[in-house]
């Protein structure tokens, strides 16, 4: 078995309690208990996403203060400058706010730092060539800021006013600026929020550029701003559905309304940029979170790990058909690049880290050479931690230190660790789940050894197989057309929200599996459990070992649609013997 298989206990008193409720089947009604959806009120609000049910923005820490310098720069013919981040969340939120300013009547430059020559964030030689590029009095920093202390009292001495809209962790003490619009504002000493109120903390900064453009259209409605009225914000909700998809955030609460309705705009292809990136990247027709993750996000995200972003900026901005497929184009061949460099470091990485890796005192892996490129070693650290299940730093650069981003795994708060390694470190920052870091290379070993004390004494044993987390036991015969359909109101899935995964007990194989693939990587199954038979397919088994005799299945149920027949196929996740369950 690769997961620790984890079920829930059975109640089906609560399923058909709450499947009456709700007026929903059984199957979706354990579903929604699983993802601690009991109520019927909640449960419809989930399963139908509304737009006029998000709240007020102006719930948001500063928002206020944020509307109001914005208005005053208006007023008195000030320019604003965005300074943004190179990924696709901060591409988005950039640009969304770029399009609705524009449009209302602000003037608006765009600063994206050079992930090379300048680092993540409000860095100081950043802000002279943005302040170079565009001078300015007023700076609304999108997706960084929230720990960029000297940086904002640099820019205070030249009496330059800063907003900072983000969703990062903040430093202590917090930032002098003029407007910090975070949701981390709200928390208190334990993490949790100081009032009852919306739960904006999941919200990346494609999210809240949409909460900040929401609120400047309602007060620019409230104080008859030319425009205002008629200006449709549901257009940019296809910035925000890319923005949180590719964040990684949870798709729950307000960010799966917006990632719901942005779909749906995604879908209809109005924006000239996106329509032609997915007509090099072959999405399907019907687009899900899955394409915009796997299809759109890593091709908006290659420009600014080989390049600059501003190609992926200028894509989504553009209404020229021309140049948005020059641009699309040059963005799908920057991927091709990425995706060789990260095969071949992944490789060397791999193999690296093989040789030194002991289970039982390796609890952090650690990796870095100063020609890796530094582009795409947080992909690569995603890579070697999916080998491994440690959390994961990879590091590269010749110049200014070693430079890297780090992927963790449940029950390691990465940002925390980094926090204890800091007098180590030249710079860091980040999110539990994934961080950066700046070090210099004489501090590497020392480094490594420090991280994997704290991991020793937070991790258990237990933490360092994944968790599987199985929706239920069910019969083959249930996996229908007719009961896919029903689940289908659970999507968006992703983080957060994850597609069902369902496991079938005492099955056989049917007739011999089938290796597919140039390299023979994927296997095809067919099983029966004497009542039913069901296709399976179990992409990238590799050299997994296949299920033999009578055995347990877990996987997650979807559609096969080939040569116009539709037919339920099911994704293998694991497999173990019948007998090691009760």
């Amino acid at each position: 078995m690769k997961f620790r298989w984890m079920l829930p206990e059975p109640n089906p008193l609560l399923v058909s309690s709450v499947a009456q409720a709700a007026n929903i089947p059984p199957l979706l009604a354990q579903c929604l208990i699983n993802r601690d959806l009991t109520e019927p009120g909640r449960i419809g609000d989930f399963l139908e996403p509304r737009l006029r049910l998000l709240s007020d923005p102006f719930l948001l820490p500063d928002m206020d203060k944020a509307v109001a310098r914005l208005w005053e720069a208006r007023e008195r013919g000030e320019g604003v400058t965005i300074f943004g981040d190179y990924d696709v969340d901060g591409i988005t939120a950039s640009a969304l706010l770029m399009e609705v300013l524009v449009h209302l009547g602000w003037s608006v430059n765009c600063y994206l730092p050079d992930r090379f020559d300048e680092g993540y964030g409000l860095s100081r030689e950043a802000l002279e060539n943005c302040l170079n590029t565009y001078p300015t009095r007023l700076l609304l920093a999108v997706d960084c800021g929230s720990s960029a202390l000297e940086p904002v009292a640099w820019l205070r001495e030249r009496d330059i006013d800063i907003i900072v809209l983000d969703h990062h962790q903040l430093s202590v003490p917090s930032p002098a600026v003029t407007a910090l619009v975070n949701p981390r504002v709200n928390l208190g000493e334990d993490g949790r929020p100081r009032a009852a109120g919306p739960d904006f903390l999941e919200m990346c900064s494609a999210g809240l550029a949409f909460k900040l453009a929401h609120a400047v259209l309602k007060r620019g409605r409230e104080t008859g701003l030319q425009g205002a009225e008629q200006f449709d914000l549901k257009k940019v909700l296809d910035l925000v559905a890319l923005g949180t998809i590719a964040d990684i955030v949870p798709l729950c609460g307000e960010n799966r309304t917006l990632v719901t309705a942005g779909l749906a705009c995604l879908g209809r292809r109005d924006r000239v940029g996106l329509a032609r990136l997915m007509e090099v990247a072959k999405c399907p027709e019907h687009l899900d979170a899955y394409q915009v993750g796997y299809q759109l996000g890593p091709r908006l995200n290659a420009a600014g790990r080989l390049e600059t972003a501003r190609a992926a900026f200028d894509l989504l901005l553009t209404s020229d058909d021309a140049l948005a497929a020059k641009l699309a184009a040059r963005l799908d061949e920057q991927n091709r690049e990425r995706q060789r460099i990260e095969r071949a470091i992944s490789q060397e990485a791999l193999i690296s880290a093989q040789g030194r890796f002991n289970p039982d005192t390796d609890f952090v892996i650690v990796e870095a050479r100063p020609e890796w490129h530094v582009g795409v070693v947080g992909i690569v650290a995603s890579r070697v931690l999916q080998h491994f299940y440690r959390p994961t730093i990879i590091l590269g650069g010749e110049s200014g230190g070693l430079r890297g981003s780090g992927r963790s795994i449940a029950g390691f708060d990465l940002a925390a660790a980094l926090r204890e390694c800091g007098d180590l470190l030249l710079k860091h920052g980040g999110h539990a789940m994934a961080a950066g870091v700046t070090l210099a290379p004489e501090n590497l070993e020392q480094f490594r050894l420090r991280l994997n004390e704290v991991a020793r004494r937070v991790l258990a044993t237990e933490h360092l197989q994944p968790a599987l987390r199985l929706d239920g036991e069910v019969s083959l015969r249930d996996m229908s057309l007719h009961t896919l359909a029903q689940l289908d109101k659970l999507k968006p899935t992703g983080q957060g929200n994850p597609p069902v995964h369902f496991f079938a007990r005492g099955l056989t194989h049917d007739r011999p599996l089938q290796r597919l693939g140039t390299e023979r990587q994927h296997v095809k199954l067919w099983v029966t459990d004497k009542t039913c038979q069901q296709e399976c397919v179990w992409w990238g088994a590799g050299q997994e070992a296949l299920p033999v005799g009578r055995f347990d299945l877990a996987f997650t149920p979807q559609i096969n649609q080939y040569n116009g027949r539709r037919q339920v196929q099911l994704k293998v996740l694991d497999w173990r013997p019948t007998e090691a369950l009760p």
